[in-house]
C-alpha cells in the first residue's frame, strides 16, 4: 500500500526528486507503525499527509540599482496544520522551486511536530540570489515579495521565518513591508533583530541543537564530546554555531566550506579563528579560501566536479556535521567517514545524505541524528519568539538556551522511545518519523476529514 502511495507521488509530480525523497524516506518508516494503528490507513492519512493543504506561486517583479526590471518566482507551500500554524522557513536561491520546497515543507512538518511546540509544517521562497545585490537590491525584491507574501501569512496562520539566503538583514526588509501593509505590528516573522521583537539564541540555535542531539546520543555509550575531532560542513549560521559550541564543550572541528571550497585546519578552528570567520561571512560575505590564506598549516580544497566524493568528509574525525544544504553526502561520502573512524552523524541541514548514505549509516549502527530530529533547535527557539511575542515578553539568554537544551533532549528521548516501540532501538531515523508522524495523525483523526 505504501510502495503505491508513494508510486502516485512520482506520477503526479515527477519533475520533484527532492519531495520524492523526502516523502519515501518517511514512508519506508511507517510500515509497522500502520500495522500497529490500522485506524490511521482507515481515513488514508498517509495519502492526506503528502498533499499540501495549500501551495501559493506568484510572479516578484522589482527593479535593479541599474533601473533595471528582474522577475523572480515567489512560492509559499502551506504543507500541514493539524497541530499549529504553518511554521517554517524562506529560502532565497537560484536552486529554489516547487520540488525543494515541498520536501522541505514535508520534512518540516513532522520536525515541527517533535519539538513540543504546536506548529504546523510549511516552507517557501524564491529563486532569488541575494549573493553579489546590493542592500537597496536586496531591500527592493524583499518588498516585493511580501507585497504578495502578505496576504496568506499570519501569526496564528503562517509564520516564515529564515533559511538559506534570508538573514536578519532580509528577515528586516520583509517584516517592515508586513508591518506597513497591514498596519499592524506582530509575531509574524521569525529570526526578527533584538530590537523589534526577536529573541536571544535564535542565531545560535540550529547549530547548538544539532550539538546537543548529538551529545545525548554519545550519552547512550557513555560518551562526552571532550576530546572528539569532529567535521562540520558550511559556514553559515549553523555551521558557525555548530562549531561555538563544539568549541565549548571541549571537542575540535577541523573543517568548514562554502560552495567554492573547503577548508582543513588539523589544529582546530578555536574562538579566535572562528570571530574571523563569522567576520568574513556575516560582515565582508567574503570566501572560505581566505581562512586558508591568513592562517598557516591550513589545506584548502576548492570544488571540483570531476570528483566522485566531498574530500571533506575524507579526513579522520570522530563525529561529522553536516551543515550546509542537501544531499551534501553521497553513499561513497559516508562509506568514507565510516572508514575513517566518524562513529556520530548529527544533521545540521535538511536531508544533508542521500538514501544510500542512510542505509550506509544504518547498516553500521553509528549514532545517525536525521535532520527532522538533529536540527530542529532551529524552529524550536522560533516557536519560542512566537511565544515571547505573544505576550510581549523577552526572555534572557540563559532562559532560551536552557529551554532549547531541554527541548533537544525531549526530541532525542521522543526518537529513541519511538525507535524501541517500533523495533528498531539504534535507528533514529525510524524513531523520529513514527512520533513525528501519530502526533500529526492523531490531531488529524481527531479533527475529521478537513
Amino acid at each position: 500500500m505504501l510502495e503505491e502511495l508513494y508510486q502516485k507521488v512520482v506520477e503526479k509530480d515527477p519533475a520533484q526528486p527532492e519531495f520524492h525523497q523526502a516523502v519515501k524516506e518517511v514512508l519506508d518508516s511507517l510500515e509497522s507503525v500502520l500495522e500497529k494503528h490500522p485506524e490511521y490507513r482507515k481515513v488514508k492519512i498517509p495519502e492526506r499527509i503528502v498533499e499540501p493543504e495549500r501551495v501559493i506561486l506568484f510572479r516578484v517583479p522589482w527593479l535593479d540599482d541599474d533601473g533595471n526590471v528582474q522577475v523572480n518566482r515567489g512560492f509559499r507551500i502551506e504543507m500541514n496544520s493539524a497541530i499549529g500554524p504553518y511554521k517554517g522557513g524562506l529560502r532565497f536561491h537560484p536552486s529554489v522551486n516547487l520540488g525543494i520546497l515541498k520536501f522541505l515543507a514535508f520534512e518540516q512538518v513532522f520536525k515541527n511536530a517533535l519539538t513540543t511546540i504546536p506548529m504546523g509544517g510549511g516552507k517557501g521562497g524564491s529563486d532569488f540570489d541575494p549573493k553579489g545585490k546590493s542592500d537597496n537590491e536586496v531591500m527592493k525584491f524583499c518588498q516585493s515579495f511580501m507585497s504578495e507574501l502578505f496576504r496568506h501569512i499570519g501569526p496564528s496562520t503562517d509564520v516564515p521565518a529564515g533559511d538559506i539566503g534570508v538573514g536578519g538583514r532580509e528577515i528586516g526588509f520583509l517584516f517592515g513591508q508586513y508591518k506597513k501593509l497591514r498596519n499592524e505590528w506582530s509575531g509574524v516573522l521569525t529570526g526578527k533583530g533584538l530590537q523589534y521583537g526577536g529573541s536571544l539564541i535564535r542565531p545560535e540555535a540550529t547549530g547548538y541543537g544539532a550539538v546537543y542531539f548529538g551529545e545525548e546520543m554519545l550519552k547512550t555509550r557513555g560518551k562526552s564530546y571532550n576530546g572528539l575531532t569532529c567535521l562540520v560542513s558550511g559556514s553559515g549560521n549553523v555551521a558557525q554555531y555548530a562549531t561555538e559550541k563544539l568549541n565549548q564543550l571541549g571537542a575540535k572541528v577541523v573543517t568548514l566550506s562554502d560552495s567554492s571550497g573547503c577548508i582543513y585546519d588539523e589544529e582546530g578552528i578555536n574562538a579566535e579563528k572562528l570571530a574571523f570567520i563569522m567576520d568574513l561571512k556575516n560582515n565582508r560575505r567574503g570566501r572560505i579560501k581566505e581562512y586558508a590564506e591568513k592562517y598557516k598549516n591550513v589545506e584548502y580544497k576548492p570544488v571540483d566536479p570531476e570528483m566522485d566524493h566531498n574530500p571533506l568528509w575524507a579526513y579522520p574525525a570522530d563525529c561529522a556535521f553536516p551543515s550546509a544544504t542537501q544531499n551534501e553526502i553521497s553513499a561513497k561520502d559516508a562509506q568514507n567517514l565510516i572508514n575513517n573512524g566518524v562513529f556520530l552523524v548529527s544533521e545540521g541541514a535538511n536531508m544533508p545524505t542521500v538514501p544510500g548514505g542512510v542505509d550506509i549509516f544504518l547498516q553500521h549502527k553509528i549514532l545517525y541524528g536525521p535532520g527532522k530530529a538533529a536540527n530542529a533547535g532551529g524552529v524550536a527557539t522560533s516557536g519560542l519568539e512566537m511565544a515571547q511575542n505573544a505576550t510581549f515578553s523577552s526572555w534572557t539568554r540563559q532562559e532560551v538556551d536552557q529551554k532549547l537544551h531541554n527541548i533537544m533532549i525531549s526530541i532525542h528521548a521522543q526518537a529513541k522511545a519511538a525507535a524501541e516501540m517500533y523495533g528498531d532501538p539504534t535507528n533514529y531515523v525510524l524513531g523520529a518519523n513514527a512520533a513525528g508522524f501519530c502526533k500529526v495523525a492523531d490531531a488529524m483523526m481527531a479533527q475529521g476529514v478537513v
